[in-house]
């Protein structure tokens, strides 16, 4: 059986295609500046890639040109689109209505288009791949696979927000959390590399990228995470400011005349490390800066040591949310490659019997432990799969 896995950006289209029989992903890339002039698409194929500019109107046609590309006589890798099983898609958002992945209908489309309020610039993406989908591979079936729908075991009284509750009644505003299929993944990989069923663990999970939260998962569920009514809670994060005053967004809008609008885009274009460092959003720019001790260098070390310090106090209330943590996961662009990272946040996490191994932590993308024998918290690398995961539950699904 082999899965088409899409996620479908405003003006992007992530794939890859994967033999469910092995796991092997037969080929993957990436087709920007859809509906834009200059659309191309990065297309890699056994450790080959290839650049093809190729102008795409809409998803439609990207989606057509990458099928092309998979029976291409000189580096496809299937014979017929026939031996193409389903194709499942990440979909951000599913609100209350959907907490498990689920093959798409008419109900399951209205679904989506309801919470785009919620998620503005994920929703209508995920709508735009799937009816592309439906058009381009016609009785193909589709699978929507929810960030959204992991974090539906939160229990109300840690989803709730204290404001007026009719505002949960009438908006639907609480706690939803993202990332839920990386936070799935990552739980279900390390109870295995501990040989320990997932339910007797109890572990708290750092995705941290450009976008990153964290998730208390115990008993397999989550209990708890990091982002909430939108992915611009929680922590700190590249451009994300993450939590704070929620007086200084009015305060803010009173002083410099700003509007709603412009006040969310500082929030989450303007803010996070970029904010505080005056410099980049980008850690690798921070620490070369501080390494280098520049004219940046002096504003980059507080920002990375302000981030740090908020992921560890996180880690910390997620601690009492588990009354305990066996275990501590890295996974995301900077959780995964990040050894300095890793150590600022461990530093701070010593209270608790965390002992870093510093030599072997000195690694990058690598699935391996990098506590030391005798720490109290295990902590692991575990680099994410959300791809394989919504493949796999595509293929649970169409069997």
């Amino acid at each position: 059986m082999k899965i088409l896995v899409l996620n479908s950006g405003s003006s992007s289209l992530k794939y890859q295609l994967i033999d469910m029989e092995n796991e092997e992903v037969l080929a993957k890339g990436n087709y920007e500046r859809i509906g834009m002039e200059g659309s191309f698409v990065t297309h890699k194929v056994g450790g080959e890639k290839y650049k093809f500019e190729r102008d795409a109107k809409n998803h439609e046609e990207a989606i057509s040109f990458v099928l092309t590309q998979f029976t291409d006589p000189e580096h496809g890798v299937i014979s017929s689109l026939d031996e193409i099983t389903a194709i499942g898609h990440r979909a951000v958002h599913g609100g209350e209505k959907i907490n498990k992945s689920v093959i798409v209908d008419d109900e399951v489309i209205n679904a989506i288009r309801d919470c785009i309020p919620l998620a503005p610039l994920h929703n209508p993406a995920a709508l735009t791949g799937i009816e592309a989908c439906m058009k381009v591979m016609p009785g193909k079936k589709n699978v929507a696979v929810f960030d959204t729908a992991f974090h539906q075991t939160i229990p109300e009284e840690r989803y709730i927000y204290p404001i007026p509750y009719e505002y949960y009644e009438k908006y639907g505003i609480r706690k939803y959390g993202f990332h839920g299929t990386s936070h799935r993944y990552v739980s279900g990989r390390i109870a295995e590399l501990l040989g320990k069923p997932v339910e007797d663990l109890k572990i708290i999970n750092c995705h941290i990228g450009q976008g990153a939260s964290l998730c208390a998962i115990k008993d397999g569920k989550s209990v708890d995470t990091s982002m909430g009514f939108t992915p611009l809670a929680g922590i700190a994060m590249g451009t994300r400011s993450g939590d704070l005053d929620p007086s200084i967004v009015t305060f803010l809008m009173k002083k410099e005349g700003l509007s709603a609008d412009e006040v969310e885009t500082i929030l989450n274009k303007k803010s996070g490390l970029l904010g505080m460092s005056k410099f980049s959003a980008d850690n690798r720019d921070l620490l070369e800066s501080i390494a280098n001790n520049d004219e940046n260098a002096e504003r980059s070390k507080i920002a990375m040591e302000s981030y740090c310090y908020i992921i560890a106090q996180y880690i910390a209330k997620y601690a009492v949310a588990l009354n305990g943590v066996d275990v501590i996961t890295f996974a995301g662009g900077v959780g995964e490659r990040g050894p300095d990272e890793r150590e600022m946040i461990c530093s701070y996490l010593e209270w608790m019997g965390v002992k870093l191994d510093k030599e072997a932590n000195k690694v990058k993308a690598e699935e391996r432990e990098i506590s030391t024998p005798d720490s109290k918290v295990k902590v692991w690398i575990v680099p994410t799969e959300e791809e394989l995961m919504i493949a796999r539950d595509t293929a649970n699904l169409v069997k």
